[in-house]
């Protein structure tokens, strides 16, 4: 199948490239920078000019595709403003619907969307509710489409505190005991390129995570075990943490984003049904397997 992946050069994105390499696909990457893309490149990825907040680019992208576009996957996401020009409204929003009508227009085959965990649940979160309402943008095109829901990314969260790990210590301002899902990159990004060799998924909006679901002491005791010395989970009290993001949220809206994510997480809400998953995907990963492969990489 020939796929077209948007939000190619970021981590998630540059794992799903692989993956669809690795299975035979043909990919054509749409980016912004060719120079930040040159390593796409150097493995026989088409590389072609566009920008989400663009639409008109978009349409000049899909008109110089070399072949018929079977698939589209999009990791690409503003809501982190690490580019200037970048928001949660310029391109999670109005950059996803340009990007749905651009696909509509070139017919693209089926469009794989990655979407956030309970996202339609978690109205108090801007960055997660606006998954919820890319995806109803999408429903109404009349794509062929499917939606990933991912848990946390555990090999995001384990690396930003790999040197307090290293220490003993997994410190989150989050609630101890609350029950949530994660899961690695490494399978997102394996499951999103597969849905496009899935019949009968057209619609589905699938959870994704790993078996069973942890909390962060539960966390702390796997990866204890894992690496051969005591890890013990604490958290901040909530006074002070309250205080520190409110602090940080008058200079950075993403961090006000943030404090709402970790409250949303910390309820217990942001779990996943694993059973599409399963059916789709195969026995979905465990935390004792995942803690041992991201240790394997550090």
């Amino acid at each position: 199948m020939h796929v077209v992946v948007f939000g190619a050069t970021g981590l998630l994105g540059g794992k799903v490239v692989n993956e669809l390499l690795d299975q035979g696909d043909s990919v054509t990457a749409v980016v912004r920078d060719f120079e930040r893309a040159k390593p796409l490149a150097n493995k026989g990825v088409a590389l072609l000019k566009g920008d989400l907040k663009d639409i008109d680019s978009l349409h000049n992208a899909f008109q110089n595709m070399e072949k018929p576009i079977d698939g589209l996957v999009t990791t690409a996401y503003g809501y982190s403003r690490s580019k200037p020009g970048d928001t949660l409204k310029s391109v999670d929003d109005q950059g996803n619907k340009n990007l749905v009508a651009a696909a509509k227009a070139a017919n693209v085959g089926r469009f794989v969307f990655t979407s956030i965990l309970t996202a339609d649940k978690a109205v108090n979160v801007p960055h997660f509710y606006q998954k919820s309402k890319t995806e109803e943008v999408i429903e109404c095109s009349g794509l062929d489409w499917v939606s990933l829901r991912p848990g946390g990314f555990l090999d995001t969260l384990l690396t930003l505190n790999e040197k307090s790990i290293r220490k003993g210590k997994l410190m989150m301002p989050a609630d101890l005991e609350a029950r949530t899902s994660v899961i690695l990159s490494d399978d997102v990004a394996k499951y999103l390129a597969k849905a496009f060799h899935l019949p009968d998924i057209s619609g589905e909006r699938i959870d994704l995570g790993i078996y069973p679901t942890t909390n962060l002491i539960e966390l702390a005791e796997a990866l204890s075990e894992v690496l051969g010395h005591q890890v013990k989970a604490s958290s901040p009290p909530k006074f002070l943490t309250s205080m520190m993001f409110r602090v940080m949220g008058l200079f950075s809206p993403f961090m006000q984003d943030n404090i709402k994510a970790m409250e949303y997480v910390s309820s217990g809400q942001y779990v996943a049904d694993l059973k599409r998953q399963t059916e789709l995907f195969g026995e979905p990963p465990t935390l004792q397997d995942s803690l041992q492969r991201w240790a394997a990489k550090q």
